[in-house]
């Protein structure tokens, strides 16, 4: 593995260098087969173990080939030549013929059926037929250019695959966050649309502005955010998750993601301020007021309950400091740096009731319309008002008895 150039760090986990050690030198079976077993859990392996493993660790190598081809970037006939060579070596591996394995092994190296519960099926599908092409392959060129077409289409690393991210001293990927689409939330036709139109055009790398969803609580807000995600994201769009406190980790963020071929948006749920709180003033200045410049591949799209963000109070109006505008107006900047602004109120009854027949007719529930009415309204009154969030609550009570 010390010939390997461009992928000259493929093999960094320590117990995938002993596997390859075993291939060498065909000794020791039983430490081979519990090494797989194990980074089978690592790395969510399955069916034939050691080429789920290369599978695993190619669509995950960062190198200059592979960024190459998530930026759009053509490839130089040098350049391929090169990784050619690496994939020559590569590609004896992923074919490499494991018969001499012992017969209580084989069914399980070859076949092995998953042990964990698959988070992410988007992902465990893309691997799963990648594999099976590569699998497939009978010269080096094809294995390169089924590659080529992979990196071309979905990037390498993290931000190919997944599509939401958090900050924790670092981005890390999300695994799950739910299936929510623009269909399961019924009504706000006008919001919804607004919402896409900026997006389309962010993705389409024209002009765009930063959006602050507000209003009501539980009338869907947060749910728009993610079914943008789950609509966009074969186009390129992928959201980080970031909080108040990690206001001043915001230059890092941005600087790790300017340099990557993909949409982002760095999306802030539930965004508030009390009025000693000073975070603001952190986005303020990302938003827009330093002297770097945001890059175009960067969005910011915040929710609140609040539309001015910062608390006010009756003594920004009337207190003691001579300049009181001043002081209106330094509250109000920060919710004048989102271009779009939308807004989301609590449905009325009938809304409300279309709502949950919307939802139990996507949930197949199977009851009489007149029931179903009469106990959503039952259920309102007892938890909160009319809104899409109780409405849901309600159907889910209702499934949870039907079963």
């Amino acid at each position: 593995m010390n010939n390997l150039l461009v992928y000259k760090d493929l093999f960094l986990d320590e117990d995938v260098k002993k596997c390859i050690s075993f291939i060498k030198h065909k000794d020791n079976e039983e430490k081979f087969i519990s090494l797989m077993i194990s980074l089978s859990e690592k790395y969510d392996l399955h069916d034939h173990l050691f080429q789920s493993l290369l599978t695993y660790l190619l669509v995950h190598h960062e190198n200059v080939f592979t960024l190459s081809l998530e930026r759009k970037k053509t490839i130089h006939s040098s350049l391929k030549k090169v990784v050619l060579h690496d994939l020559n070596i590569i590609f004896d591996l992923f074919h490499y013929d494991f018969y001499f394995l012992n017969d209580l092994y084989k069914d399980l190296f070859f076949h092995f059926d998953h042990s964990k519960t698959i988070i992410n099926s988007e992902i465990f599908e893309l691997l799963d037929k990648l594999q099976e092409s590569l699998s497939k392959t009978q010269t080096v060129e094809e294995f390169y250019n089924i590659l080529y077409q992979h990196y071309s289409q979905y990037g390498v690393g993290m931000y190919g695959l997944n599509k939401a991210f958090r900050y924790q001293q670092g981005i890390i990927p999300i695994d799950h966050i739910g299936n929510n689409t623009f269909d399961q939330l019924i009504g706000y036709e006008t919001q919804k649309q607004t919402l896409i139109e900026n997006t389309e055009a962010f993705l389409a790398g024209k002009k765009a502005n930063n959006v602050l969803l507000y209003g009501d609580s539980g009338t869907g807000k947060s749910s728009s955010i993610k079914a943008l995600l789950n609509t966009y994201y074969k186009d390129g769009l992928r959201m980080i998750e970031v909080y108040k406190h990690q206001f001043k980790d915001l230059p890092a963020i941005i600087n790790e993601l300017q340099n990557r071929n993909y949409y982002f948006i760095i999306f802030m749920d539930d965004l508030s301020f009390e009025d000693f709180e000073i975070e603001y003033k952190y986005l303020k200045a990302i938003i827009e007021g330093v002297l770097e410049k945001k890059p175009e591949n960067i969005l910011i799209y915040a929710t609140s309950n609040r539309r001015h963000l910062i608390k006010e109070t009756w003594n920004d109006r009337e207190g003691s400091e001579i300049n009181r505008n001043d002081v209106m107006q330094e509250k109000l900047s920060l919710v004048s740096r989102f271009g779009v602004q939308i807004m989301y109120i609590h449905p009325c009854k009938q809304q409300y009731l279309e709502i949950v027949d919307g939802l139990a007719k996507s949930y197949h529930l199977d009851i009489e319309t007149e029931k179903l009415h009469t106990l959503a309204l039952q259920w309102e009154l007892r938890n909160g008002g009319f809104s899409g969030r109780v409405a849901k609550q309600f159907i889910h009570m209702m499934l949870g008895r039907q079963q």
